[in-house]
């Protein structure tokens, strides 16, 4: 509690590793230093960019974008192949600097973190300069902080102040932060809704936190809520710790966009396989599952469902991810990536049931054989007889 009894102001810092990859490329190779390079896939028609070279994103070439277009729009563009474990090196080192200020460590991705330093009597500015200045002189890489009473404005006060920069935003002044930026630096704030909330004027920040609420939540439902708070720079979301937020996932893209309901549902099938087994494999169950979805040319959608209790079998598994597939798949519909995932991790407590026969009980027997055959033999060394049929067909 603050010392007038009201609780006490959070401190969070959020950090944001520029232009990650490309920033380590350039420390392995200082002559990429000022040109306009990329790291990426090839130039297919699958390629993508990964990150770009701040040079490089003067010709509009950003993350996301086709490889194909990106050198169309900057011939001249360098292409480097993305080396994931060295990236994955420089990470882990980063994230230990972060460990040692406090344990609240949220790590979101491979090149950004929320720090919750809430209590700790140093000031969050001075420990995120601490920090900056160590990225730079142990590590050689640029940073970028935000400081804020939450995550949602420490994220955004990264943002304004990339690159290689340092924003604090003192308590109480996050609505005045927020209100002269653009809308769509706002989290929950898409294309889509963006074009809707310019029909109705609203250009900035400001604009949408003077605009009432209860019409937010007539026109956009629940979601319209979330933008009046969001507008206002409330957000009272926790920074959670990588152990208690991880997920294990797998996801394939297709050479080809792919419509055939068979090769989704055998391709989802086999997934929920692989996401099983790792569940397996690090002694652990969850209870959410999720389904990712892209459509050509680039469009995603993630849907999730949650289960009564925690599973680490692919039955489950699947019956889920294909439960949220019916429902989100048109057919017809030309599907390019398509991947599963299991949040909400924890030790598994299967309640075993007094028969052996209980199907669930039958289930794990199974899938434990399975386990000890693919671990000895490799993956595919035993392969269910729905997806051999399938292939035969």
């Amino acid at each position: 509690m603050a010392a007038g009894g009201g609780p006490m102001a959070r401190t969070i810092l959020h950090v944001d590793l520029d232009a990650f990859f490309c920033s380590v490329e350039e420390l392995l190779d200082p002559s990429l230093a000022g040109t306009a390079f990329a790291v990426g896939g090839a130039p297919d028609e699958r390629g993508v960019i990964s990150t770009a070279s701040y040079a490089a994103r003067k010709f509009g070439v950003h993350s996301a974008l086709p490889t194909a277009r990106a050198l169309r729009l900057c011939p001249r563009l360098k292409l480097l192949p993305p080396r994931h474990k060295t990236y994955g090196g420089y990470s882990r080192r980063i994230m230990a600097f972060f460990d040692k200020e406090t344990p609240l460590v949220e790590q979101i991705s491979i090149d950004e973190a929320f720090l919750d330093m809430t209590g700790d009597p140093r000031p969050g500015g001075a420990v995120a300069e601490r920090l900056k200045h160590r990225i730079r002189a142990e590590v050689g890489l640029p940073s970028s902080f935000g400081v804020a009473a939450n995550k949602l404005v420490a994220k955004i006060a990264t943002n304004v102040g990339k690159p290689d920069g340092l924003i604090v935003v003192p308590p109480g002044q996050e609505a005045a932060f927020l209100a002269p930026l653009p809308i769509s630096m706002l989290w929950g704030v898409g294309p889509k809704t963006q074009a809707r909330l310019a029909e109705l004027g609203m250009r900035t920040i400001g604009d949408l936190a003077a605009w009432p609420a209860p019409d937010l939540e007539q026109r956009f439902g629940a979601a319209g809520l979330d933008l009046a708070r969001h507008a206002r720079g409330q957000d009272e979301r926790p920074v959670t710790p990588e152990r208690e937020a991880k997920s294990i996932s797998k996801e394939v893209t297709f050479a080809r966009d792919v419509v055939d309901l068979e090769t989704l549902r055998r391709t989802l099938r086999e997934l929920a396989d692989q996401v099983a087994g790792n569940l397996r494999r690090n002694g652990l169950a969850g209870r959410t599952v999720k389904l990712k979805l892209r459509w050509p040319p680039f469009e995603t959608i993630t849907r999730q469902t949650t289960l009564s209790q925690p599973t680490d079998l692919e039955d489950e598994i699947f019956g889920a991810a294909y439960a949220l597939f019916q429902a989100a798949w048109g057919r017809g519909r030309l599907v390019r990536l398509i991947g599963v995932g299991v949040s909400g991790l924890q030790t598994p407590a299967r309640q075993l049931g007094l028969f052996a026969a209980e199907p669930e009980d039958r289930a794990a027997k199974l899938s434990s054989a399975l386990d000890k055959i693919r671990a000895k033999y490799g993956w595919d060394a035993v392969r269910r007889a729905s997806l051999m049929d399938d292939e035969g067909e």
